[in-house]
């Protein structure tokens, strides 16, 4: 499927689709900005992404057991619940903010797995848990008053969203293979896709409403936000190194503080033009955070 060795690829795809998921969020945050709602962000990309991954279809599977429809159900629902409260994260929150703090799925899901199997948590774990905290702190150094709502909600969302992602990581590998990557994802996103119809009920005005410049900038989130996930995805099931593969994709935190400061001018972002000292603080805080994701997967 890729022309690459195994060592090579879950270094290269992954950093390519942490690239393409910071890209993302600047779109879909410059969406936010002209007037699209989070109700109006998940619909748009619960259901091209469920387009999208229709194509993995015909990468055939073995024949669907109609018994286990609950399977792809639950892991339908653990994706809608975590795609709303990553656009709540950064829609409402900061991109560099928002980012790094769902980067820390693999430390949830890290924590997660001795819970599950009723074994004493590790102390690399704790040290990556506070390593992490004390990145949170630093991504909110040099904030105003009138920020710290913005930074609340992107951490609370950005958390719930690496939880619900964790636990859909964790039920795809454990039911993945006997469905197979063509049967079970297209499953899961037909599934979320239908889910999304709820959001319908939350939209504060008819899309078509919208300007033209804020449907764009939504189609190019909806669609760098599948392209993303097909390289991520599909290193998983090609090379199936998920713990090197998950922390390559965490760069996608230091990846977003970047880009804000580097082009945050050309999405017309505030953010960008922080104050240096703050922006040094997030990225110093993103490091933090990525370098716990790094201590939780040894």
């Amino acid at each position: 499927m890729f022309p690459l060795s195994p060592d090579v690829g879950v270094i290269v795809l992954p950093a390519a689709a942490a690239f393409l998921f910071a890209l993302a969020a600047l779109s879909l945050k410059r969406a936010n900005q002209l007037g699209v709602d989070v109700w109006q962000t998940a619909f748009v990309v619960n259901i091209s992404a469920a387009a999208i991954y229709s194509g993995l279809w015909f990468v055939g599977g073995p024949p669907v057991q109609m018994e286990l429809w609950y399977q792809p159900a639950l892991i339908a629902i653990c994706l809608f619940a975590g795609m709303v409260a990553q656009f709540i994260a950064l829609n409402r929150g900061d991109v560099s903010v928002a980012v790094p703090v769902m980067g820390l799925k693999l430390l949830v899901v890290a924590i997660m797995s001795p819970i599950v199997v009723a074994e004493a948590i590790p102390v690399h774990l704790w040290v990556a848990v506070a390593l992490s905290l004390f990145g949170v702190i630093m991504l909110n150094r040099g904030g105003n008053r009138s920020s710290s709502r913005s930074f609340t909600i992107a951490v609370t969302s950005g958390l719930v969203a690496a939880t619900c992602f964790g636990a859909f990581d964790l039920i795809v590998a454990k039911w993945g293979r006997d469905w197979g990557i063509g049967r079970l994802l297209p499953c899961v996103f037909w599934i979320n896709a239908v889910f999304s119809l709820t959001c319908l009920r939350g939209f504060q005005s008819q899309l078509r409403s919208r300007s033209r410049p804020a449907l764009a900038w939504l189609s190019v989130g909806a669609l760098l936000l599948s392209l993303q996930g097909l390289l991520f995805i599909g290193c998983l099931a090609v090379y199936g190194r998920a713990a090197q593969t998950n922390v390559t994709y965490s760069i996608r935190g230091l990846l977003s503080v970047l880009l804000v400061w580097s082009i945050g001018r050309f999405f017309h972002y505030d953010e960008g033009r922080l104050a240096g000292a703050a922006m040094v603080n997030r990225l110093i805080g993103a490091v933090c955070l990525l370098s716990a994701i790094a201590i939780a997967v040894q």
